[in-house]
């Protein structure tokens, strides 16, 4: 089915055409009607019924932009025709023509079919005073002049609104292929945001499981070694450790590709997780570890991230820390659930160090609505305190 031909520009607003029919009635067809109330019928009935035409043309169009009786284009040759048969009938018609100039403007798409156009109709309604008046009369009447002057108005008028009109849609169009080139820019940023997000997360685990694991095997199988000679008794222990941990760490990285369900923490009680990496903790290194691990309730996204700060901060300690003692304390508060980890260890300059695993707690409580706090000193050992806030369940 055929289109109406769209207009490059703004000119066809809902607005716009509202207004234009309101003085195009009452300033273009109202006038001409009252003025042959009282003329003979010879006069009166052609005129109104030529209005009529105009106007019901007119609602075609306006009212029903894509009926298939009468296009736009064809509603301009009916105005070309109908002007000059008004200038006709009533010796002149510039004020009609004048009103209805801006149709010209509206129903083309290009401003030479406008000119065109609306010249054609000028033309036609001159030729209709002229024919009314006789060829022996004046040219110059008030209606060809008014007319000739609301032409040239017209087109300048129009070309104006036309070019105002169509430098703000190239602004509009540069706006809009900005705002998308601008979203397609945010949609990348986003997806490599997510990308880095996740190579950090994988990196955050990795770090807090295989490779801490991998890091007590090391250890484990040195102790191994060096009392395969003179305890072997022990030696076997940590043969068995190494075996439980390789487990361990085989298990981890199936979660981390995929293979088993997400967190590779068996469920259970924070305390009861807590306890089992104390005690591991204990027959690795022969460091004694007192606890404090009353039961809390807690999702299991906390009761892990509370297992991975323990893990990190144990691993620091047997790395760095040379502690004879640690002590581990968690406690359910009003705001939230608070786990402390205390060694008397060598201590360090808490603000000088910016390591990965830090960084890794902080940002793994961060998540979770929570911080961290490290206190230390060397030569006076290192706390540290985890908070996650809960919904005040113990």
């Amino acid at each position: 089915m055929n289109q109406r031909p769209q207009p490059d520009t703004a000119l066809t607003v809902p607005s716009l055409h509202r207004w234009n029919a309101v003085f195009w009635v009452l300033l273009g067809v109202v006038p001409p009607a009252l003025a042959v109330a009282d003329a003979p019928g010879t006069t009166r009935f052609p005129v109104l019924g030529l209005l009529a035409v105009l106007a019901l043309s007119y609602g075609a169009v306006g009212l029903f932009p894509g009926n298939p009786v009468l296009r736009p284009r064809p509603y301009l040759y009916v105005l070309v025709v109908g002007l000059g048969a008004m200038s006709y009938l009533l010796d002149g018609s510039a004020a009609l023509f004048v009103v209805t100039l801006p149709h010209f403007w509206i129903y083309t798409a290009s401003a030479r079919a406008a000119i065109t156009l609306s010249g054609l109709a000028a033309a036609g309604v001159v030729a209709g005073n002229v024919v009314r008046q006789g060829w022996d009369g004046e040219f110059f009447t008030g209606n060809v002049i008014f007319t000739l002057i609301g032409y040239a108005a017209g087109v300048l008028i129009g070309l104006g609104v036309r070019h105002i009109t169509e430098d703000a849609d190239e602004r509009a169009r540069r706006l809009s292929a900005e705002l998308e080139e601008a979203r397609l820019r945010l949609i990348e940023a986003h997806h490599r945001q997510g990308a880095a997000d996740e190579r950090e997360r994988l990196a955050r685990e990795i770090h807090d499981t295989l490779a801490q694991g991998f890091a007590s095997i090391i250890v484990l199988a040195e102790a191994a070694g060096s009392g395969l000679a003179t305890d072997p008794g022990r030696s076997g222990k940590h043969l068995l450790a190494i075996e439980n941990t390789a487990r361990e760490n085989l298990a981890e990285a199936r979660v981390l590709v995929g293979s088993a369900p997400q967190s590779g923490v068996a469920a259970g009680s924070v305390a009861d997780t807590l306890r089992r990496t104390l005690r591991r903790f204990t027959e690795d290194t022969g460091t004694r570890v007192t606890s404090e691990l009353p039961d809390v309730t807690c999702d299991q996204q906390t009761r892990i991230a509370l297992l991975r700060c323990t893990q990190e901060s144990l691993a620091n300690i047997r790395k760095h820390a040379a502690a004879s003692t640690v002590e581990v304390v968690l406690t359910m508060q009003p705001y939230g659930i608070e786990l402390e980890i205390t060694d008397d260890g060598a201590g360090f300059v808490a603000e000088d160090s910016h390591g990965f695993g830090l960084h890794g707690m902080r940002k793994r409580l961060a998540e979770l609505g929570g911080e961290l706090t490290v206190t230390s000193s060397v030569g006076d050992g290192t706390r540290v305190l985890a908070m996650i806030p809960t919904d005040g369940q113990g």
